[in-house]
Formats: structure tokens, sequence, C-alpha cells
């Protein structure tokens, strides 16, 4: 299967801390989102969103900092999970993340690159300004 790698950088008016906790908080998560999300905060640990339509685990956390996890969304081959590297750091308009997504199936780059911005970094910008 031929995959891509997705990046992506947004500048969100927020922190660092609440931007990495509405990501990593079920509670944050599953309000911002609309759809339930179980997180788990520890190494090799499993993850779900959407409604358990994604899915995969923890591999590394820093708080405020970065967050790598393993991804695996429904409608892939059950053999196939990609990687989603988010780190967040602050920049004179607030806090810049910056996503890398490795192992994109091809034919679903432009439904992902979309996806982060519809199902992610739209509706965090508008939690955020509540």
């Amino acid at each position: 299967m031929e995959t891509v790698t997705i990046e992506q950088s947004i500048v969100f008016k927020s922190t660092a801390h609440l931007v990495y906790e509405s990501l990593m908080d079920s509670e944050r998560h599953s309000a911002f989102t609309g759809a339930r999300a179980e997180i788990s905060r520890e190494i090799g640990e499993a993850f779900s969103a959407y409604e358990g339509y994604l899915n995969g685990k923890q591999l590394e956390l820093v708080p405020d900092q970065r967050i790598k996890q393993s991804w695996h969304a429904a409608s892939w081959s059950k053999d196939h999970s990609s990687i989603v590297i988010i780190t967040l750091k602050d920049v004179a308009e607030g806090v810049e993340l910056c996503l890398t997504h490795e192992g994109v199936p091809a034919e679903d780059e432009k439904g992902i690159s979309e996806g982060w911005y519809l199902n992610y970094w739209n509706k965090l910008a508008v939690a955020l300004d509540k």
C-alpha cells in the first residue's frame, strides 16, 4: 500500500497546556469534538476517539509539548496503522500546533488532511474561544 505524510501547522489563541489537555483529556476531547473519546495518558496504553472510529496507542507523551501516537481508522485494513506526532510551542500569537501524520494511505490523503481541519482544528479553535 502506498502511503503519504500529511503535515499541518495551525496557531491557536491559547496556551500549550489548554491545547494539550483538550487533546489528551477524555472529557474535554469528547466535548470539543462532539463524539465520545477514551484516552489513556500511559505510554503503551490505548486511546479511541470519534465513538471508536479512531484508535491507537500512546507512544510518547511530553505534557504541554509533544504527543506521539499510533493511529488506526476503522475504514483501514486491520493490519495498517499510522503515526501521528503533534508538537506544541509558544509563539507571539498563542501556541503553534504542528502535526505530522505518517503512513496515511495515499487514497485517503485528501479526506484525512481535510478531516484534521473539519474534525479537530476548527472545532478546537471554537472550544478554546469559549
